[in-house]
């Protein structure tokens, strides 16, 4: 069960992703704090007795990250460079609530996306725009260009979204590559922890059947000891048996037989 904790930050986070979500002018700024008590609460939840599992932590960090990436991002002048560090966040993986259908900051993340490409087309046109303006001499010229600049238009948006399609096309090749690796290593390292636990048990069972074996061997060797003292003593019997029947032997062989004169 999650603690109040947990159940606080979740709250903060689905609040932080519905404001992501929704047109926001220059002077709103509680997102921002809002992300910068997502942080604090985040680094408290770390360090709890009751906190969630590695994978639950791994994936509050990936959105508490992503959303600090998309304010950085919105700060930055250039529709260019809105682009490119847009191409660079990592939305979350599951989404935040149960009645959530897609995660909310992969939502934000493909707005964010569009609103940056539809700024380099603005601007890009508006650059051409300009130009075709200033190099303009005539009115025949104005007209010329009036004609031409849709053409140029769709030109030049076209090469646009080929640009962003291809750059996003080679994200999410990495991001399969990275994710196929990532598998491989696990399932490695499942293997490998297979393979030493399966010797961790041939392991033990030779060693207790190396003690199993040294306790016979033990046992053979005392009865082996013992057999050995009753087969001494049966000999040393035998040998005393057989000096004295030679002696008696002799005293009645004289007694017999005297000597003869």
């Amino acid at each position: 069960m999650a603690s109040r904790l947990e159940i606080n930050f979740i709250r903060l986070l689905s609040r932080c992703e519905t404001m992501a979500s929704e047109k926001r002018g220059e002077a709103e700024w509680r997102l921002e704090k809002y992300v910068a008590a997502l942080v604090d609460m985040l680094v408290a939840l770390r360090k709890s007795p009751s906190k969630p599992t590695q994978e639950i932590l791994t994936e509050y960090t990936r959105k508490v990250d992503f959303l600090k990436g998309l304010l950085e991002a919105e700060k930055l002048t250039s529709p260019t460079e809105k682009a490119l560090a847009n191409q660079f966040l990592a939305p979350g993986r599951t989404p935040t609530i149960a009645n959530e259908r897609m995660p909310a900051t992969k939502t934000v993340h493909i707005q964010s996306k569009a609103r940056c490409t539809g700024e380099m087309r603005d601007e890009l046109l508006g650059t051409a725009l300009s130009n075709n303006l200033m190099f303009s001499p005539t009115a025949d010229g104005d007209l010329r260009n009036r004609r031409v600049l849709p053409l140029d238009e769709r030109q030049s948006a076209a090469e646009l979204d080929a640009v962003l399609q291809h750059h996003h096309n080679l994200q999410e090749k990495l991001a399969e590559d990275m994710l196929n690796l990532a598998r491989n290593l696990k399932n490695n390292t499942l293997a490998a922890q297979n393979i030493i636990k399966q010797d961790n048990q041939t392991l033990s069972q030779s060693m207790r059947q190396a003690d199993l074996n040294f306790e016979k061997l033990k046992t053979e060797s005392e009865r082996l000891e013992q057999h050995t003292k009753k087969s001494v003593n049966w000999l040393l019997w035998l040998m005393l048996i057989l000096v004295s029947f030679t002696f008696i032997s002799m005293i009645l062989f004289i007694r017999i037989f005297p000597r003869l004169r």
